[in-house]
């Protein structure tokens, strides 16, 4: 369901640098035929296994903090189970603010606050912090990112039963377009942005003087030459 939704946001990533953070395995599979580099980093805390499973590792154990990215090295990132664990996230998403492309896209899925996937501890997405839709666009436009899309999925209840995941489909189309709110997941894609400034020229730098009439220069010097003579017979 998940998937689905990505592929909706981002229907091609030919050519590009995508990047996974926190445990996006799950969701690079589909972009590694067509993607030119795909990578998945797994925060410390978390641990790091190999992926994929059919080829040479493409997973990475790095500190969120401290990116081992050049800067505007990625034109795609994807947030899962990064956002809603760390401890920090203003510096963790500075650090991908730093390593995403100027024209590059941010995704981020965290669970809702207001769904009944975060109030199951058995389901991936029952830990960490949960967020509303609010919370979700206020932290990304506190560290220099500007939503342009979200979303909602995972409108399955978290339960092991055959007869709901048969109708599953049914239900994510239901719950998306009458009962948004319920959604598990919130899904936000979110761009860069960078704030550019230009130098003030040498004709506005320089101060402006207005000219003092005569009569008010002579009051000022009385005025001063009183307060220095008095000042001095205070010492005295």
């Amino acid at each position: 369901m998940i998937n689905a939704r990505l592929r909706q946001m981002w229907p091609d990533a030919k050519g590009q640098s995508v990047l996974g953070l926190g445990y996006a395995v799950p969701y690079l599979g589909e972009l590694r035929g067509e993607a030119a580099r795909v990578i998945a980093a797994m925060p410390a805390e978390q641990g790091v296994l190999h992926w994929p499973a059919d080829g040479p590792g493409q997973t990475t154990l790095v500190d969120e903090l401290a990116l081992p990215f050049e800067d505007l090295s990625m034109d795609r990132v994807i947030l899962v189970h990064a956002l809603e664990y760390s401890e920090q996230v203003r510096p963790l998403l500075r650090e991908v603010w730093r390593v995403l492309a100027g024209s590059g896209r941010l995704i981020v899925i965290v669970p809702n606050r207001r769904g009944l996937w975060a109030r199951f501890e058995r389901t991936p997405f029952g830990s960490g912090l949960p967020y509303s839709r609010q919370q979700l666009s206020h932290t990304l436009r506190e560290n220099m990112f500007t939503p342009v899309d979200t979303t909602r999925a995972l409108f399955v209840p978290p339960l092991r039963s055959r007869m709901l995941l048969s109708v599953a489909g049914a239900l994510e189309t239901i719950g998306s377009r009458y009962f948004p709110m319920l959604g598990g997941v919130i899904i936000a894609e979110a761009t860069k942005q960078i704030y550019a400034g230009s130098a003030a020229s040498a004709k506005a730098r320089m101060r402006g003087y207005v000219t003092m009439p005569n009569q008010t220069r002579r009051e000022i010097h009385r005025k001063t030459h009183r307060i220095a003579t008095g000042n001095k017979r205070s010492l005295l």
